[in-house]
């Protein structure tokens, strides 16, 4: 292929995109198919010579999209979303035919400074005060994994990565155990292992960690000979969109000295909205928080905003200044490399400039605000109804519930049933969800958040719900 080509089926591939995108409601959510069934057409061994484009797109169309759930549908209700705006989808297209790479400021010199803006922008727009600093991470797995580094090289001294851990105190990091298992890979990676990840009771409606527990528990690892290094705490966790007190466990970090970091990946967006700010009062106090604008925001993934109140203590902990990497005669210039674990780095910042700029900050906020009064809405429909119960109240526009027919059911069989309305749900196809446990008990999850739902689409998951729930008995 050349750029001719290259011209003329990127405008075959626009159109495509399009259609794609005003016809994704008429598909299947979930992919409809069986293991095994796309990998049994792909050839075992490459081709020697190369193939005529029009033939990979007739094989594209009839391999790989059978195989796909599509996370841009209207009624994709079970993950949180990650979304793809059309605005940012052109972004990420700019940035691919471009194909910089960003990982030093003297690399790609407005990528770097983007950045900066860029962040700052996401840093106004949750009203965060004007001391934190903030990179643009793949995922918030990655920012997690720097934040419990930034913990243990803190806590060690900044010795860990010079000498090792072999020999120290145990290093003990706290959390709740609605966490995402993020932290638990993070845990890992540090070295650090998964016994000191020590998890503290939750209470209350939004399922957060008890501060009175966590203070008890720095207090035992203490005369244990343990050695407390950091404090992570979520706003809106994945299964229940649990959150923790981030005021009163910021009062214990301090009294400790803990590092702390917020995992807000998911509901960090709706802190754009001033209303729903008290759910995260504190965590201006944090070291370190994290939000993934490729989830509500409607930016393409992959883009995860992660925010320092001091980047020096991340810059200290993963910076490598090679002779190759040093750039000679510029002051005062930010290599985001060194604040990040991969050295490579891709052109994120675009994405968010264009996005920010098409819908404004008010588009988006109308967005989010309509996602949670549907979901809201359907959650009080599901209460009303006989053969349904809510478990976990609306998180924004997270809630779970489960079926529990007027007539009851054997004993011990509820999980089963349950799981088995979610299978058909999802083998149905008109709409999407995923399960997950609450207090042991298997629930059902659903969760409003794609760039172009509906109020229709969230009333028609009531009817598909309700509809397939009948049958099942």
């Amino acid at each position: 292929m050349n750029w001719d080509d290259f011209e003329s089926w990127g405008k075959r591939l626009s159109t495509w995109g399009a259609d794609y995108h005003r016809t994704k409601s008429d598909r299947p959510v979930r992919a409809q198919v069986e293991p095994g069934e796309m990998l049994a057409q792909l050839p075992e061994s490459p081709p020697e010579d190369g193939q005529d484009m029009t033939a990979i797109m007739e094989d594209f169309e009839r391999i790989v999209m059978p195989g796909l759930t599509h996370w841009q549908h209207p009624r994709f209700f079970a993950y949180f979303n990650s979304n793809a705006a059309p605005a940012s989808v052109l972004a990420e297209y700019l940035a691919s035919i471009i194909a910089p790479q960003c990982m030093l400021w003297q690399t790609s010199p407005a990528a770097t400074e983007m950045e900066t803006r860029m962040m700052d922008w996401l840093r106004q727009s949750l009203d965060l005060p004007s001391e934190f600093q903030g990179v643009i991470q793949d995922t918030a797995s990655s920012a997690t994994l720097a934040a419990v580094l930034t913990m243990r090289e803190k806590a060690l001294d900044w010795t860990g990565n010079s000498h090792g851990l072999s020999g120290q105190k145990r290093l003990r990091i706290y959390c709740s155990p609605e966490v995402h298992t993020s932290i638990d890979r993070a845990i890992w990676i540090a070295g650090i292992g998964q016994e000191n990840l020590v998890r503290i009771p939750i209470a209350g409606d939004w399922r957060g960690m008890d501060p009175d527990a966590l203070r008890a528990a720095i207090a035992a690892d203490r005369a244990a000979g343990h050695l407390p290094a950091g404090l992570i705490l979520s706003v809106g966790a994945t299964g229940t969109g649990a959150t923790d007190p981030i005021e009163a466990c910021m009062d214990v970090a301090e009294a400790e000295g803990l590092y702390t970091h917020v995992d807000a990946a998911w509901a960090g967006s709706a802190m754009i909205c001033p209303e729903f700010r008290h759910y995260w009062t504190g965590t201006h106090r944090a070291n370190s928080i994290v939000f993934n604008p490729h989830k509500w925001l409607g930016v393409q993934f992959d883009c995860s905003a992660h925010f320092l109140r001091d980047p020096s203590t991340l810059v200290k902990t993963l910076a490598i200044q090679p002779e190759y990497l040093k750039t000679h005669g510029k002051d005062g210039i930010i290599n985001y490399s060194e604040w990040s674990i991969a050295l490579g780095r891709r052109f994120r910042a675009l994405k968010i400039w264009f996005v920010l700029r098409t819908y404004g900050l008010e588009g988006l906020r109308t967005r989010l605000r309509d996602h949670i009064a549907w979901s809201r809405d359907l959650h009080d429909r599901l209460a009303a109804h006989p053969d349904f119960e809510i478990v976990t109240p609306p998180m924004w526009s997270l809630f779970t519930f489960r079926y529990a027919p007027h007539g009851g059911v054997p004993a011990g069989t509820g999980d089963a049933l349950n799981q088995r309305l979610v299978d058909a749900i999802n083998d149905d196809g008109r709409i999407y969800l995923t399960q997950t446990r609450v207090d042991g008990a298997l629930v059902i999850r659903f969760q409003a958040g794609q760039f172009e739902t509906t109020e229709e689409d969230v009333r028609m998951a009531y009817d598909v719900i309700t509809e397939i729930a009948g049958a099942l008995l």
